[in-house]
């Protein structure tokens, strides 16, 4: 008999397990199966109530049925009176979007005078990865800006990463009482750009006064990680100086322009430059600088947010950010009014990470 014993044993496993009998009708799901399928999963029942399936017809009767590999491990398992195993793709959802992941399903018989069958749920590894990407992913959000201020200007900014892991990386410092922005965007996705924006965070010269001397060494320090053509990194990157009322600025290769609104309107500050890459190791970068007024709002954001394509296709464009940014009276005003409006236009899915930082001069 499968007892009260062996249900409270089985139920502190933290792996998927349920048990079966010949008729495939499953007697016992443990809690980690029941929180790894759907909050509609039952104890015991037909497997489809044990995996919440909606199949219409009944289980094992649908069209669908002869591509479950529950039903087909089980199935053979029973015909066979012996261990089978699948792999089973499933999407489940994840920090507002589907991820794919895989999980080894292994039925085996386990004898007794009820003909009973014990299947096992391997998320093992799967653990494992969702352990390392959340530590990952804290490491990420402990190298973001602390503070609302730095140098005595107020700032805001927005971080809104497409996977767990991001390829953006903004910084805002202080240095000999100047204030420094700095906003990169590395190629690729995941965990790859993940270390290549930590790399950034780690090469960018703080202690640097001049924004071309800190990215040509940039550029040098990447050149000696031998990464190949796909591998680059854009980089906006801004001195402000209150006492002097000069902005100074200098750009790799970013697309999205750095944007100044004053009392005339919204500028948009472009700089023609390669990115930090092999394409170019001897480029030299050069810094630019133009006068604030009091009131003046600056704004720093990667193509992830000119980019940002609706369900028709349409992308956001500079256009709008520009539109934006005249409605706003301060920095903070416009990061939310921004992050509202990229919501609006996508409907909250993002295809890259978003990206912003404001700064009230």
């Amino acid at each position: 008999m499968f007892d009260g014993k062996y249900k409270r044993i089985l139920e502190r496993i933290p792996d998927g397990v349920f048990v079966f009998d010949e008729k495939l009708r499953v007697i016992f799901t443990n809690a980690a199966f029941r929180r790894s399928f759907s909050e509609q999963a039952k104890a015991k029942g037909s497997l489809k109530d044990a995996l919440g399936c909606k199949e219409a017809d009944g289980c094992g009767k649908g069209a669908g049925c002869e591509y479950c590999s529950f039903y087909r491990a089980m199935k053979a398992a029973v015909a066979e009176n012996r261990e089978r195993t699948e792999t089973l793709d499933a999407t489940i959802p994840r920090a507002g979007r589907m991820d794919k992941i895989s999980i080894r399903i292994r039925v085996l018989p386990v004898g007794g005078k009820k003909k009973l069958f014990l299947g096992l749920t391997d998320g093992k590894y799967q653990s494992e990865l969702e352990r390392e990407m959340l530590t990952a992913k804290q490491m990420q959000q402990r190298l973001l800006p602390a503070g609302k201020t730095a140098g005595g200007v107020p700032y805001s900014y927005m971080y809104i990463p497409c996977l767990e892991i991001g390829g953006d990386m903004p910084d805002v410092y202080e240095l000999d009482g100047q204030t420094y922005g700095v906003l990169a965007d590395v190629s690729g996705k995941g965990v790859s750009a993940g270390m290549l924006s930590a790399f950034v965070k780690a090469g960018f010269d703080k202690k640097q006064k001049r924004l071309d001397l800190a990215l040509n060494s940039l550029n040098a320090k990447f050149n000696e990680l031998n990464q190949d053509e796909r591998s680059y990194i854009t980089v906006a990157a801004v001195r402000i100086d209150e006492r002097a009322g000069l902005l100074r600025y200098a750009l790799a290769g970013h697309n999205a322009p750095i944007l100044l609104k004053t009392a005339e309107g919204v500028n948009e500050i472009e700089l023609p430059a390669p990115p930090i890459s092999n394409w170019m190791p001897e480029h030299k970068y050069i810094e630019r600088e133009m006068p604030f007024s009091k009131g003046d709002i600056l704004a720093l954001l990667t193509d992830g947010i000119t980019e940002c394509a609706n369900s028709a296709g349409e992308l956001f464009g500079i256009e709008r950010v520009e539109s934006v940014l005249h409605q706003s009276y301060n920095a903070q005003d416009f990061i939310g009014k921004l992050r509202s409006a990229l919501s609006v236009f996508c409907g909250g899915k993002f295809s890259d990470d978003i990206t912003a930082i404001a700064f009230d001069l």
